[in-house]
């Protein structure tokens, strides 16, 4: 059995990143052998020295949405939370609905004094709502509105309206996320340049990250967790960039681990990055043969986390366990606002 229990450490609270810092690339890295487990300590602007001509980097162009809405409940004026998870048809969301039990199928919810509504007209997995907006004008601009960036549950207090950018990469281009993809908040567009000049390519793929990134892992053996699934694609011209790094002896080294999984959904077994588009829920532990990565630039992740544990795939339980635990020794800052990790 492969245990939950193997992906536990013990996290001083006072170690959560509450808040971005105001030097995107200012962060620590930590750098880590994957073979050896070897471990040296960096700043993120040194990424540089670790890159070579040749190399691709990959990253996820997703953008976070203001998906969490405050509305009441027709009728009864019941206070509602709703998170918006993922688009399904133009005015038809899957949702995550705060309290569940007020938010029978038929319910009508009112935001914002009626600018929007919406229609609970199905419940679906895990307890979710299929929802329907009505409203008039532009739902993005709606939502803008009303919405609120949908924070992760450690961190304690809601981001400024004005800091909303600071929740979202430099290259963030395709709205459709409830969540940052984290690893690439480090970057600045002045070192994504340096990065270029040095014979980098960037490639850009899209994984609209949804809350299954937070879910905890429930069942002790990992292997019963259902991973919730999420939109992912490749063009067909950043496959071909991909392909032709590789095929050219450069490795490809993927930011974040939405950039990961994008990559291992669409790659043939032959390490060839196939143009596509589909929902995931590939689910990356100990024992995953990769396919189409070299290197991983990543965050510290949450205990027992899915996170974890691809990360664990990758480099190794041990190698990671023992990095884990040499950041909490040295107080780097853990978790979507905190320090990185470079896995090469």
């Amino acid at each position: 059995m492969l245990s939950k229990k193997d992906y536990y450490y013990d996290l001083p609270p006072e170690l959560i990143a509450q808040d971005p810092l105001k030097d995107r690339s200012a962060s620590r890295l930590m750098v880590l052998g994957r073979k050896d487990g070897s471990i040296s300590h960096r700043h993120f602007t040194d990424i540089k020295e670790y890159l070579k001509p040749g190399d691709c980097l990959v990253l996820n162009n997703t953008r976070v949405i203001p998906a969490r809405l405050y509305g009441v409940k027709e009728g009864t004026g019941a206070g509602i939370e709703v998170l918006l998870l993922k688009r399904l048809e133009a005015n038809s969301w899957e949702c995550l609905v705060k309290p569940g039990k007020k938010a029978k199928e038929g319910c009508r919810i009112i935001f914002g004094d009626g600018l929007l509504s919406a229609v609970v007209t199905d419940i679906v997995d895990e307890g979710n709502r299929r929802i329907r907006f009505e409203y008039e004008g532009i739902f993005e601009e709606i939502l803008d509105k009303l919405g609120e960036m949908p924070l992760p549950p450690y961190i304690t207090h809601k981001l400024p309206r004005e800091d909303r950018e600071r929740y979202q990469t430099v290259y963030s281009k395709i709205e459709g996320s409830a969540a940052a993809p984290t690893a690439g908040l480090h970057f600045t567009e002045k070192l994504l340049e340096e990065i270029r000049a040095m014979g980098v390519k960037t490639e850009f793929v899209t994984l609209h990250v949804g809350l299954g990134t937070f879910r905890p892992v429930k069942a002790d053996n990992i292997l019963e967790h259902h991973m919730h699934s999420e939109y992912c694609e490749i063009s067909a011209e950043t496959a071909a960039s991909i392909n032709e790094s590789r095929a050219a002896g450069g490795r490809i080294i993927c930011v974040g681990t939405t950039s990961v999984r994008t990559l291992e959904s669409l790659s043939s077994d032959d390490g060839r990055v196939n143009a596509g588009s589909r929902d995931t829920d590939i689910f990356i532990y100990p024992g995953y043969t990769f396919k189409a990565v070299d290197g991983l630039i990543t965050n510290f992740h949450l205990p027992e986390s899915t996170l974890l544990m691809l990360v664990s795939a990758f480099a190794g339980r041990e190698h990671v366990l023992a990095a884990y635990e040499e950041a909490i020794k040295e107080k780097y800052r853990f978790f979507s606002f905190g320090d990185a990790m470079v896995i090469l």
